[in-house]
Parts: structure tokens; sequence; C-alpha cells
């Protein structure tokens, strides 16, 4: 895998972590225009924003399962994805000016044609603590990114999970 960063993207806990990714098969069910590409859009909305993602960070590749802005693209490569920066931390990522990032200075999606500026990403994490994925949003200008849009943010990430683990386990209904 080629990293475009200049910096580690592989977590310690990758073997643990890629173990988890896995043991949610129920990922290849979600169909476009499902939970998670309206999780994305209204992202884009509240966040007025070109492009939003619900994303999933595998070993070689980047899954877009919610996708607005960057239709027709089912992903990108792991080494050229922020979301593979973003699940280092427990905490909302957030490169208010990507141009003026050290580690994004020879980044292609910064400097090529794409010119994005900003970007936010809030890990997904799972009950026992693995990053596996982003919610994530992205625009071509700088901005500024506030305590109540990281907040915003997180709970967009917390309803991703949730609606994960409902799919993996259905409750059912005793009426």
């Amino acid at each position: 895998m080629e990293n475009k960063f200049g910096i580690r993207i592989i977590p310690n806990n990758e073997k643990e972590r890629l173990a988890k990714l896995e043991s949610y098969n129920n990922l290849d069910r979600v169909q476009e225009g499902g939970p998670f590409t309206h999780i994305a859009a209204m992202a884009s909305q509240v966040f007025k924003v070109p492009i939003a993602l619900v994303s999933f960070v595998g070993k070689e590749r980047v899954l877009f399962k919610g996708n607005v802005g960057m239709e027709g693209t089912d992903g990108a490569g792991r080494g050229e994805s922020l979301c593979s920066v973003a699940i280092l931390q427990d905490e909302v990522t957030v490169f208010k000016n990507a141009s003026e990032e050290a580690c994004l200075l020879a980044h292609p999606l910064v400097t090529g044609s794409f010119g994005f500026k900003f970007y936010a990403g809030a890990p997904l994490i799972t009950s026992d603590g693995f990053n596996i994925g982003t919610v994530c949003i992205i625009d071509r200008k700088p901005r500024e990114f506030s305590e109540d849009d990281r907040y915003l943010l997180e709970s967009l990430a917390t309803i991703v999970m949730d609606e994960l683990e409902e799919s993996r386990y259905p409750k059912s209904l005793a009426l």
C-alpha cells in the first residue's frame, strides 16, 4: 500500500481491528441509498459541505458505505484516504485548512485538481474500542469547526454504530 501522508497510518492494534471490522459481515449487505447514505446526506446538509461519507477502513481500501458528493466512487486506497488518519484517534480529526498541514502538503487530493481544503472525521468506534471507520465531511474551502460541530459529528458516528450493531443483532419485537 502506498502511503501518501508521510506518517504511520497503521494502528498498533491493526490485526485485531481488522478482525473486528470483518466480524461485521452485514457491511456487504448495506445497500446504496440505505441508512448510511441518509446519515451522509444529513451531514452534508447540516454542515453545508459538498461531500460527506460514512467509510470503513479495510486492510488496503477504504469503503464508502454512505456517500454524498462522490457518487460513483465506492472507496479509495487506504494510503490516500484521510479516513485512514482519522481512525488513529478516538476524537474527531479536523484539518481546517489542509494546505497548511505538514502531512498533507504533497497529498494529491490537496494539491491536485480535487483541491480539498477542509476535512473533519469522527471515528466509528466499536463497543470494545476499535476504530473501524469514520463519518467525515469534506469541503473545497477552509472553514472553522466548533465544539458543537464536533459533538454533532460524533453523534452521527454514534448513530452509524448503533445502526451497524442493530443490523448485526436484530431484536425481536415482543407484542
